[in-house]
């Protein structure tokens, strides 16, 4: 069976981007880095193998949000595209969001509840953590 390809882009349509593979941890993350990194009240997100992320079209501007993590962004719109943590240096965690057709990856849980914002209402009955749903490796 061949492996899902996916293609999504930003805002301005000067970033394009191709991952493929199995898409796994789909979740809502809300911790108070991804809001800032967003403007939003939650990001949803999918990891995939950081060497089946490619690049069709323009560059990614890069911030350190904090010393474990990388995350990427059109440097011309904003649009927040990728997040890289060191613990695991195979992955790359994509917004969900920015994907052309994203209708089959719905996430699967809650992450970083611990830090989400008073006035959102978790209805949904997907499982809630208070952070990681997954332990990194040490």
């Amino acid at each position: 069976m061949a492996a899902e390809t996916y293609e999504g882009g930003c805002l301005c349509g000067k970033v394009r981007y191709r991952v493929s593979g199995d898409a796994r941890n789909l979740c809502y993350c809300h911790c108070r880095s991804c809001r800032l990194a967003t403007g939003a009240h939650c990001v949803a997100w999918a990891t995939f193998e950081k060497d089946r992320f490619e690049l069709v079209a323009g560059e990614l501007a890069q911030v350190r949000s904090s010393a474990q993590v990388l995350r990427s962004f059109c440097g011309a719109c904003g649009t927040a595209i990728g997040y890289a943590h060191e613990r695991r240096p195979r992955e790359l965690d994509v917004t969900l969001a920015t994907l052309d057709d994203a209708k089959d990856l719905a996430p699967e849980c809650h992450i970083w509840v611990s830090h989400k914002l008073p006035w959102v209402a978790l209805t949904d009955g997907l499982p809630q953590f208070d952070e990681w749903r997954i332990k990194a490796e040490d």
